[in-house]
């Protein structure tokens, strides 16, 4: 075990749009900074995703000094201050889950409008906005941004490689959307981890993540297919649903850089029960 490593970090600045790769950043008490930060709503304050979206995966972020920065095909680019303070407060809903959010701007909402095709407002949470996860599976203290509930989600690359060897394809990390990618252990074995520790920062993994449509679209050109769900449904099945990953909650804040190394302090009986 002592030569897990963490090998991979990624951010998600605005909800189900693509991610970006980095080699180290800070944990803050509701994941990594600036992570879902963002999300677009319809016209019910209904948070929007892929899953009735996939169009949303073209659309790519990055990050400068103190700008959000959104491209998309034959669009101009669309740069928005880090840290608004100022909007209309909307009570925007994820899930089960209702969070103030700040409206961004008219611009944001007519850029996304014109390459989505349908009305839809671009929202931020404000960092004196608190949103616990659930206490099934948390404490009192633990809060998430605006991702689906929890702050990061972790999988192991050697998992990957196992998948793609079932399904004899080539998919990319980069499907399944993790926050943290870890490197050195065997395929799946993250299934059992409970407490780990990555550098300086205690997480806790109470539930696998179960997963939807937005695996089977492709990064890069938005279109549709059947893998890895046929194979998921038929390898990683547990009372109707399929997992891949595991969900996780972190102790403390912190840095996390890639080449960190992964300590598993607990273990248990494997999540998901296949």
């Amino acid at each position: 075990m002592s030569n897990i490593l963490l090998s991979a970090i990624y951010i998600y600045p605005v909800k189900s749009l693509t991610g970006i790769p980095l080699q180290s950043w800070p944990v803050t008490e509701t994941g990594l900074k600036f992570d879902r930060q963002w999300m677009l709503i319809d016209k019910e304050n209904q948070f929007l995703s892929q899953r009735r979206l996939p169009r949303m995966a073209l659309i790519k972020t990055a990050l400068t000094e103190n700008e959000l920065v959104l491209t998309a095909p034959d669009m101009e680019e669309l740069r928005l201050e880090l840290n608004p303070t100022k909007g209309e407060i909307i009570r925007s809903t994820i899930w089960h889950d209702q969070v103030d959010t700040l409206a961004v701007s008219p611009e944001a909402d007519k850029w996304f409008n014109r390459f989505l095709g349908i009305s839809c407002r671009l929202v931020y949470q404000p960092e004196s906005v608190i949103r616990p996860v659930n206490p099934q599976f948390a404490k009192s203290s633990d809060k998430a941004a605006l991702s689906d509930g929890f702050p990061f989600l972790l999988i192991s690359e050697n998992s990957l490689t196992a998948l793609n060897k079932a399904m004899n394809l080539e998919l990319s990390m980069s499907r399944f959307r993790p926050n943290l990618v870890v490197s050195g252990c065997g395929s799946y074995a993250e299934d059992t981890w409970r407490e780990i520790s990555i550098g300086a920062i205690g997480f806790r993994l109470p539930k696998p993540c179960s997963r939807c449509s937005v695996p089977t679209i492709d990064p890069e050109t938005a279109q549709t297919g059947k893998e890895p769900l046929t194979t998921l449904n038929r390898l990683r099945k547990s009372e109707n649903k399929v997992y891949f990953g595991q969900n996780a909650l972190h102790d403390n804040i912190g840095m996390l850089s890639v080449g960190d190394q992964v300590t598993i302090k607990r273990t248990g009986i494997n999540q998901p029960h296949l």
